[in-house]
């Protein structure tokens, strides 16, 4: 829907020319922006309205209550079956810290929802054999748990907490409605008060990635990270990644042509995991809404699971 409201705009409304890099770069930004502003609004609504009849409190008792790792499962396996980029997954990850789940479940959400859908489960089945897709959809969920476990470890479990200028973006604990029409209108205004706080870093964020989206051309990607690459080669194309921003759904056939041009496998992995998974505007976001601290702990965590779960595809094949 979103990127048929941006060929609209692009194509029939401007009248740009099809398949340049501008115009690419465009869609992506329009589609991508329109996207997350209209999720980040509808999840923040979603949660407060649940919030006037579960106070924060009950939830946090319900998170704390999991044991022996239940609750990072159900985040991650929420995170495998919601087909979010890095940049929409960052509403409902909001929506966990809201609810005072604890570091490591919001964050095992986090990795997971960009790596691992079904969609990309079925490309990579396709393109690279079941075996292939099903050591994805395994580890990718499993990347979630771990590196949600470390980062708990890491910060603590109340160690993060969404912030803008020094305060919580979620402001205090107000007097919560009771009237069903008021809840409504206590869950829109809320969302929208935060939408305000955010709409620009949505903007800078998608428009960096949108630019490096549309004009990072494959042959780079090819000569660099070919045949010539050793061990060094994951490392590389997991760093490579980070600052392209696509989804995973996206970046399956590009990784495909580039395997059969003779990138190694891993390498290719790598390079998808890295985009999908971590990306320069979701870093740009997150850093508005949580500490420099958390932000550098999930980057590092999630690479270096990302470049260990990626050599273990050299086992796989």
């Amino acid at each position: 829907m979103f990127e048929a409201i941006a060929n609209f705009l692009v194509f029939d409304l401007i009248g740009m020319e099809a398949n340049t890099h501008l115009t690419d770069s465009l869609i992506f930004f329009i589609a991508d922006a329109l996207k997350i502003s209209i999720l980040m609004v509808m999840v923040i609504a979603s949660i407060s309205f649940v919030r006037t009849y579960l106070p924060t409190h009950k939830l946090k008792h319900i998170f704390t209550r999991s044991r022996f790792g239940l609750a990072h499962l159900a985040a991650a396996t929420l995170g495998a079956v919601t087909p979010f980029c890095s940049c929409s997954s960052i509403p409902l990850f909001l929506g966990f810290l809201e609810a005072e789940a604890p570091a490591g479940v919001a964050f095992a959400f986090l990795v997971t929802s960009p790596l691992v859908n079904e969609v990309v489960f079925v490309l990579m089945a396709a393109t690279f054999g079941w075996k292939v897709a099903a050591f994805y959809a395994v580890g990718g969920i499993a990347l979630g748990i771990i590196s949600g476990f470390v980062i708990e470890k890491i910060l603590g479990e109340r160690g993060v907490e969404a912030k803008s200028g020094g305060k919580s973006i979620f402001g205090t604990q107000d007097d919560l409605p009771e009237i069903f029409q008021e809840r409504i209108t206590y869950s829109i205004r809320r969302a929208l008060r935060i939408f305000k706080k955010m709409w620009w870093i949505i903007l800078i964020g998608v428009g960096i990635g949108s630019a490096i989206h549309g004009f990072l051309p494959s042959e780079f990607i090819l000569n660099l990270l070919g045949e010539k690459a050793t061990w060094w080669g994951v490392p590389l194309a997991t760093l490579i990644g980070i600052p392209i921003y696509a989804s995973s759904a996206t970046i399956v056939p590009i990784i495909f042509a580039l395997v059969t041009k003779g990138l190694p496998l891993s390498s290719g992995i790598a390079l998808m995991l890295g985009a999908a998974g971590l990306s320069l505007p979701e870093a740009i976001m997150l850093r508005s809404v949580i500490s420099t601290r958390a932000l550098a702990v999930f980057f590092g965590i999630v690479a270096l699971g990302i470049m260990l779960l990626s050599y273990g595809f050299n086992f796989v094949v």
